[in-house]
């Protein structure tokens, strides 16, 4: 079975975690460029100035910045319908609430696009990628502030004007979800909470990161309605991490549990994005934590009309809930869970769950009745670069394989899935952990976890796997 005709194949990144070119051009620092190295075990400190000695991934991460032709080149080699990127806001807007954009920062994107164009790759472009200048954090606490959705709506005003004959698809904000979890307070918001040393250290306000992502909400909203202003043919999504969850057995205190779950990780941002409206569960939610979301009278109508043309996701692994607090649990993309003695889990934990994805379509279109694209996918593993120079990642292609044969049976089960954008297509660095072991592309990139590497690009045994897979339009797997 194939895909329908025109369905995007291709890859996805994040500036933060693959441009590097941090300080030049004319750009400014951003919150993932005040995060130091981590690993496994050891979590990311955010620091207040950079410290001498201190290794920092995003700065260089794998150097898109010098080496997007390469690159783009690379992709088209694959057969690449689609590149899912983000653009740098600290690039554009170097303290995030300057007047004028920098000029040099939209040249660079100007180029890109112009070298996806020569390829014929249909840019995808997240907005906010988890790259808030940090400015912004410094002298308004990220995106506690109401004041953010004029600087971000500025700043979207300029990307739509300067690049509406160039990119067709964009995201408002990559994840937003994160921030009903305490990590994305800093990551996804900007947010600084007294004491926070650490990515991970649980210092938390639930309070300010629900009123974040209600700013979050508000500017998305605008950013649609005005994105369509500016050229109707615009398509516009919001995206989602999403937490596929199940209840752990058939008691109903379980079932609940596994609901409530979905509801608050997933379904409160993409019932206000896509339907324009809070859900009624999450009147309850706030009440219950003790949460008060303030709203400007025009909030509701704002939302009611900036909602999105698609959905879209990122989809890693499942999760199970229980009631009974005394199981193992497992680890995983920004949540844990109890451990599915079904599922086999990946080196960092992470349990591998193909028809996961199929449930979660289905789930999702069900709801929701609109087209769908996969925008992050893939699999983080140690690779091993054989005496010859390849790299045998079979591992990956079974990952990738179950995954995209689940795809096709949700397609046919009636889901409108329009793209697949396996997430870091070229090996780049891991947004929670700062690695770079963690290695999920197609194409080796020559850098360790302490910044040594000549950045070298080597495919790997996955990029020609993928490359026919593209080829076949999902039938040669």
């Amino acid at each position: 079975m194939k895909m329908k005709d025109g369905f995007f194949w291709g890859g996805a990144t994040a500036a933060n975690q693959f441009e590097g070119g941090w300080n030049k051009g004319g750009k400014g620092p951003s919150t993932s460029d005040m995060m130091t190295g981590g690993t496994h075990t050891t979590p990311r400190r955010i620091t207040s100035v950079l410290e001498e000695g201190t290794y920092y991934p995003s700065h260089e991460a794998v150097d898109f910045y010098g080496h997007y032709k390469e690159d783009i080149a690379l992709m088209a080699e694959m057969g690449f319908k689609m590149f899912r990127m983000s653009i740098n806001w600290s690039r554009i807007y170097p303290n995030g609430d300057d007047l004028e954009p920098n000029e040099e920062g939209l040249k660079f994107y100007d180029n890109v696009f112009a070298e996806l164009r020569k390829y014929n790759i249909e840019p995808l472009v997240t907005i906010s990628h988890y790259e808030t200048p940090f400015g912004l954090t410094e002298k308004y606490n990220g995106w506690a502030s109401r004041d953010l959705i004029d600087f971000y709506i500025r700043y979207c005003t300029t990307l739509f004007n300067r690049y509406k004959d160039q990119v067709k698809y964009w995201l408002t904000f990559n994840e937003i979800n994160c921030l009903t979890m305490p990590l994305g307070a800093y990551m996804a918001g900007g947010i600084r909470f007294e004491g926070k040393e650490t990515l991970t250290d649980g210092v938390d306000e639930p309070q300010t990161r629900f009123q974040a992502l209600h700013h979050q909400f508000v500017a998305s909203a605008k950013a649609v309605k005005l994105a369509h202003e500016i050229n109707p043919d615009f398509q516009i999504g919001c995206m989602i991490a999403f937490m596929t969850t199940y209840p752990n057995t058939c008691n109903p205190d379980d079932m609940l549990l596994a609901q409530k779950k979905d509801q608050i990780s997933n379904m409160i941002c993409g019932d206000v994005q896509v339907r324009g409206a809070y859900p009624g569960f999450a009147k309850r939610f706030f009440a219950e934590q003790g949460i008060q979301i303030e709203m400007h009278p025009d909030d509701a109508q704002t939302l009611r009309e900036g909602c999105v043309d698609f959905y879209s996701f990122s989809y890693y692994m499942s999760l199970v809930e229980s009631a009974d607090e005394t199981l193992e649990r497992a680890e995983g993309n920004l949540l844990g869970g109890i451990k599915n003695p079904y599922l086999e889990a990946s080196d960092w934990g992470w349990q591998i769950d193909p028809k996961g994805l199929r449930y979660t379509l289905n789930h999702l279109y069900d709801r929701y009745q609109v087209p769908l694209m996969v925008v992050e996918n893939g699999l983080g593993a140690v690779d091993v670069v054989e005496e010859d120079g390849s790299i045998n990642d079979d591992y990956r292609i079974d990952y990738l394989k179950g995954h995209i044969e689940q795809m096709k049976e949700a397609v046919a089960d009636g889901v409108d899935l329009i793209a697949y954008t396996m997430w870091g297509c070229i090996d780049l660095v891991s947004a929670s952990t700062g690695e770079m072991k963690k290695r999920y592309g197609f194409i080796h990139v020559n850098k360790d976890n302490d910044g040594n590497g000549d950045l070298s690009r080597t495919p790997k045994k996955s990029f020609y796997w993928y490359k026919k897979v593209i080829e076949s339009n999902g039938e040669q797997l």
